[in-house]
């Protein structure tokens, strides 16, 4: 569809043509993209195409419901296969919550740092300015693990997020390594600024990952740019998802002493305020198929070495507004994204506070935000947060085994501040080993039984799982991650049990001695035995049948020497199938 409309210019006599082409399926979740033509700018041009420039369409729906969505600078609309750093093409995605009727209005404006203030009025009008049009949006067609089938994953005020469109709560199971996943040797200008910290094979070389081992895992009809750049990296997703994991933790920027100094969003590792327009559509390219998939963006938008030095200090300054612009922007409209403040993160409350503000009044979908602790300083750590109207949930480093006691606390104080959080684990110290490979650490006893199911029982949301340093395949130079293929299928397992068997949403963690609980009281019971043994409940009037489910191989409920049992009193549940000293999870239901 193109719509052309004359926009005359207030200060000036000349009168411009300007036009909109609307692309992409207009159809409920998916994306739709407004390319609007404009001022012919670069990204290294005067003046700023990205600070001069501001460009916001608001939405709104037959119903009355509104969204104001920024936009940015699209260089030639095709620069992931051009890599054009110039054109007059800028652009807004839209992803629509609603079937039916909507229309949209333009708000164009340019003028000295425009783009940092949230004033309508500030600058002066271009066109595209007061252009407006009209579309129709009809049903999703698609279906699970697809978000696009489920819709936006939102905050409702309860201790799990949940898709808009289903109403289905969200638990994770994901990957947390490599953390610079987008440091990916077919992306635009995207190369390894310091390679001397790099360990085993490639010390003191420059290195990019190229995920080659799973160039097996691309599929024909899957995305590519430039003929066939990508595949590996679209690969890799695929494989993740081929084992029912739903999250990956990536950071946006590792530059000025981070980790890995191999992924950024500007034109040049010396820029912060002129962003890489082809480098950025092909980051698009992958996570929108992440939203295929069915694969959340943990977006990590500092480390702890730099979240005091992007523009020069910790709070919201130009750089760091902009930044957060451009990130929304860009990304916001995709189905499930978590924007982290900062890995480790070093930024006083009241900072995080106002970043988090600030994300907030431009993201029009209010997609959940959060902070990553350091190391085994949860949940104190959140205490200045609890109950702030603009964050949602945990982003915990720490020991496995406090991952069940972490999740208790923050669910409780989280709850009595007013906000209830969703309780994430994203990422489990000794830093040297995390969650070693399948080949050292073939059993994943302590991952799966006090971080996975810790989290899990405790009330938590779920996990992202972080590979350490000393192991190949690590957190910065994992090629691979069938390296883990067991504890993904270990994941699934405990996701599979929760999904299949629980209303968990509705459930309430109660610790039982070195044994954990969670809780529909008179309903279902579900019992983790870290160490096996046996375990007895006080149960109500009633009778209540009783299985077993083995965390370490999955698969369907099993029958132990108990079959049922008839409350009110102590009931026996007898004793698990096999393994009696190994760890199992007993459900039992009322009949």
């Amino acid at each position: 569809m193109l719509v052309r409309c004359l926009v005359a210019l207030a200060s000036a006599t000349l009168t411009v043509h300007a036009a909109v082409k609307i692309s992409g399926e207009r159809k409920l979740w998916h994306r739709l993209t407004l390319t609007f033509d404009g001022p012919k700018a670069a990204e290294d041009g005067v003046p700023n195409p990205f600070r001069d420039f501001r460009l916001t369409v608001t939405f709104t729906h037959a119903s009355g419901k509104q969204h104001s969505v920024p936009g940015f600078f699209a260089a030639d609309g095709r620069a992931a296969e051009t890599s054009a750093r110039s054109g007059n093409q800028w652009r807004v995605h839209f992803t629509p919550d609603e079937v039916g009727a909507w229309r949209f209005r333009v708000s164009f404006r340019t003028g000295p740092d425009v783009a940092l203030t949230l004033d309508p009025q500030a600058g002066t009008p271009l066109p595209p300015d007061g252009l407006t049009g009209t579309f129709q949006i009809g049903p999703t067609d698609k279906a699970p693990p697809d978000f696009r089938a489920k819709g936006l994953l939102r905050y409702t005020g309860e201790h799990y997020l949940r898709h808009a469109g289903t109403g289905e709560r969200f638990l994770k199971g994901g990957a947390d390594s490599p953390e610079n996943f987008l440091a990916y040797f077919e992306f635009d200008d995207t190369f390894d600024t310091d390679p001397a910290p790099n360990e085993g094979p490639s010390a003191k070389q420059p290195f990019l990952h190229r995920y080659q081992p799973h160039a097996r895992d691309w599929r024909p009809g899957d995305p590519v740019w430039k003929g066939s750049r990508g595949r590996n990296i679209i690969g890799a997703l695929n494989y993740l998802a081929s084992k029912g994991m739903n999250s990956v933790y990536f950071i946006t920027y590792n530059l000025d002493g981070g980790d890995g100094k191999d992924v950024w969003m500007w034109i040049t590792p010396q820029s912060r305020d002129r962003y890489d327009t082809s480098k950025l559509d092909q980051w698009e390219i992958v996570f929108s198929h992440m939203d295929r998939l069915g694969i959340q963006l943990h977006v990590v938008t500092q480390e702890t070495e730099n979240d005091r030095k992007l523009g020069g200090s910790a709070g919201l300054n130009p750089i760091r507004k902009l930044y957060y612009r451009e990130l929304v922007a860009r990304f916001a409209h995709h189905l499930a994204v978590m924007w982290n403040l900062g890995e480790e993160n070093n930024t006083p409350d009241a900072d995080r506070k106002e970043i988090a503000a600030w994300i907030r009044a431009l993201d029009p979908y209010d997609h959940p935000i959060t902070v990553h602790t350091h190391n085994n300083r949860a949940p104190d750590f959140y205490n200045g947060l609890l109950g702030d109207p603009h964050f949602e949930a945990t982003s915990i480093q720490g020991r496995m085994e406090n991952y069940y006691r972490d999740a208790l606390v923050l669910r409780e104080r989280s709850a009595r501040a007013g906000r209830p959080w969703a309780v994430f684990g994203d990422e489990q110290p000794p830093a040297q080993i995390g969650v070693a490979p399948d080949d050292v650490d073939p059993d994943h006893d302590v991952p799966r039984i006090h971080a996975l199911w810790g989290n899990l029982m405790g009330g938590g949301s779920g996990v992202e799982w972080y590979f350490g340093y000393q192991y190949p395949n690590n957190d910065l130079n994992c090629e691979d991650w069938r390296s883990r293929d067991r504890m993904w299928d270990q994941t699934r397992y405990a996701l599979e049990f929760f999904r299949r068997y629980l209303p968990f949403w509705e459930m309430k963690p109660v610790p039982l001695g070195d044994n954990r609980a969670l809780v529909k009281e008179g309903a279902v019971y579900a019992v983790q035995l870290p160490r096996g043994g046996a375990i007895s409940l006080n149960l109500p009037a009633g009778t209540y049948s009783v299985h077993w489910y083995d965390p370490r191989r999955g698969g369907s409920l099993q029958q132990g020497s108990v079959a049922s049992v008839t409350g009110p009193g102590v009931c026996d549940l007898g004793k698990p199938p096999s393994d009696p000293d190994r760890d199992w999870v007993v459900l039992v239901r009322r009949q």
